[in-house]
C-alpha cells in the first residue's frame, strides 16, 4: 500500500506537530515544495508569551529529509546530521517556514554521489512571522549516500 498520498494528513496529525501547533499548509505533489506554519497558542508560548524556541526549531526539523527521500528514491539513504538555530527576534505571531528542492539540487546530489561514497547537503531554513519579518534561521546538514544495492550471498 502506497502511503505517500496520506503523508500530509499523517504529518499534521502526528502528535509532536499536532500538540505543538505545527501544520504543513502546502505540499506539492512531487514533494519539492512545502510551507509549514507554527500557530501561536497558549500551549506553545514561552514564559513571556512568545513562540517557544523548541517549537520554532521543530518546525524546521524533518522536512528536508522527507523531501529528499521522496525525490531521490529508495536507492539513497538520507539522515539529518546536524542543525543549529539562530533566533533573531521573538515570534509574537504565527510563523511560516518554506522548504524548496529544485531539479538542480537533485542533479547535483546524484552527480556528487557518482564520484564519492557519501556527502553532506546544507540548507538554511528561514522562519518569518506573518508580517514577513525574520524570526529565526536554521542551518541544516543532511548526510546522503547511495545504498549498496548489491546482494550479499
Amino acid at each position: 500500500m502506497d502511503l505517500k498520498p496520506y503523508l500530509l494528513t499523517f504529518i499534521n496529525l502526528w502528535p509532536p506537530f499536532l500538540f505543538t501547533g505545527i501544520k504543513v499548509e502546502k505540499m506539492s505533489k512531487d514533494y519539492r515544495h512545502l510551507v509549514v506554519k507554527l500557530k501561536l497558542r497558549f500551549y506553545n508560548a514561552n514564559y513571556v508569551g512568545t513562540q517557544f524556541g523548541g517549537a520554532i526549531f521543530s518546525m524546521a526539523d524533518p522536512f528536508y529529509m522527507v523531501m529528499l527521500l521522496n525525490n531521490l528514491g529508495p536507492e539513497y539513504s538520507v539522515w539529518d546530521k546536524s542543525a543549529s538555530i539562530r533566533y533573531v527576534k521573538p515570534g509574537k505571531t504565527d510563523l511560516i517556514a518554506e522548504f524548496l528542492i529544485t531539479e538542480q539540487d537533485l542533479d547535483s546530489i546524484r552527480t556528487t554521489l557518482q564520484n564519492q561514497e557519501k556527502m553532506e547537503w546544507n540548507r538554511k531554513v528561514i522562519i518569518k512571522d506573518k508580517n514577513g519579518e525574520l524570526i529565526a534561521e536554521v542551518d541544516k546538514t543532511l548526510s546522503i549516500k547511495k545504498r549498496d544495492t548489491k546482494k550479499k550471498d
